[in-house]
């Protein structure tokens, strides 16, 4: 099994997730303290675990929609993390 295919998948995912959530919430980011977006962080990171595991589900029962997959659990995460900031 190739171990560094997960950790490019998560790193691939974090980086799409953190780009929805800066784009989505520019003005929320923008005026976010370092803790406001270490909490958003940290929401992203603990959702994490559960929307790989639905990702990788997913992607094995389809893989024609592996992409659509991919950019759902993306959204996903970046809710997390959009949230916290707009509750803050």
């Amino acid at each position: 099994m190739n171990t560094t295919t997960p950790d490019t998948l998560a790193t691939k995912l974090a980086e799409a997730a953190l780009t929805v959530l800066v784009r989505s919430c520019r003005t929320e980011v923008a005026a976010a303290s370092r803790d406001d977006l270490e909490a958003a962080c940290a929401a992203m990171r603990a959702k994490a675990r559960q929307v790989i595991d639905q990702l990788l589900d997913d992607a094995r029962a389809a893989p024609w929609v592996g992409e659509m997959a991919f950019h759902a659990a993306a959204l996903e995460l970046a809710q997390a993390g959009i949230a916290v900031l707009r509750r803050t």
